[in-house]
C-alpha cells in the first residue's frame, strides 16, 4: 500500500540540491522534498506521497485524515516510525 499522508511542515531548508522540509505526521517526523510546492511555509499542511509534497491541505482536513489513518493503524505501516527522517 502507498498512501498520500497529510502532515504539517515543521522545518524548511535547502539541502544544496533542492528545497526540503521536515514534516510531522501526528508525531512521526520525516524528511520530505518540497520542490513541487515552492510556496509552502512552516506550519502549512501538505499531502506527502513517496517522499514528495504534492498538494497543500487545510488543517481541518489534514487532522481528520490523520485521525482516520491513526485509527486504522496505517500511519505506522506507511511511515515506519523507527526509521530516522534522513533514511526515508
Amino acid at each position: 500500500m502507498c498512501l498520500g499522508i497529510p502532515g504539517r511542515i515543521v522545518e524548511i531548508y535547502d539541502n544544496g540540491l533542492t528545497r526540503m522540509g521536515k514534516v510531522d505526521f501526528n508525531g512521526i517526523v520525516k524528511e520530505v522534498c518540497l520542490a513541487y510546492l515552492p510556496d509552502l511555509q512552516v506550519g502549512d499542511y501538505t499531502i506527502v506521497h513517496v517522499g514528495f509534497a504534492i498538494t497543500r491541505l487545510d488543517e481541518e482536513s489534514a487532522r481528520e485524515t490523520l485521525a482516520l489513518f491513526q485509527s486504522l493503524g496505517v500511519l505506522e505501516e506507511e511511515l515506519h516510525p523507527d526509521e530516522s527522517p534522513e533514511s526515508v
